[in-house]
């Protein structure tokens, strides 16, 4: 992967993020009372990466099947361990022997 694309993904990602979460703030003065909008502007920061990261995590091996035993790795373990650094250990680990 070339380092220049991967530093602009990163701050495509960081722009998206905090626009999302500046918006709000910049654009209503009052406090919002809507539970709905604001569990909406809690959760959308975290959908967008999800959606800008999940189809690059299935192309960025060159091979699908070790990129789908990498996440399920991920998402099994991220389960009952929630340390964020071994769960990426761990993942990078099993895509590593399933290629």
């Amino acid at each position: 992967m070339d380092t220049g694309y991967m530093l602009a993904g990163i701050l495509v990602m960081s722009g998206v993020t905090y626009l999302i979460r500046a918006l709000p703030i910049a654009l209503v003065r009052r406090r919002l009372k809507s539970r709905f909008l604001l569990s909406l502007l809690y959760y959308l920061p975290y959908g967008v990466l999800s959606a800008m990261i999940f189809p690059a995590v299935f192309t960025c091996t060159g091979n699908v099947l070790a990129a789908a035993i990498g996440t399920a790795a991920a998402v099994i373990l991220s389960f009952f361990w929630p340390n964020l650094l071994l769960v990426a250990v761990v993942a990078v680990a099993a895509v590593l022997i399933a290629m």
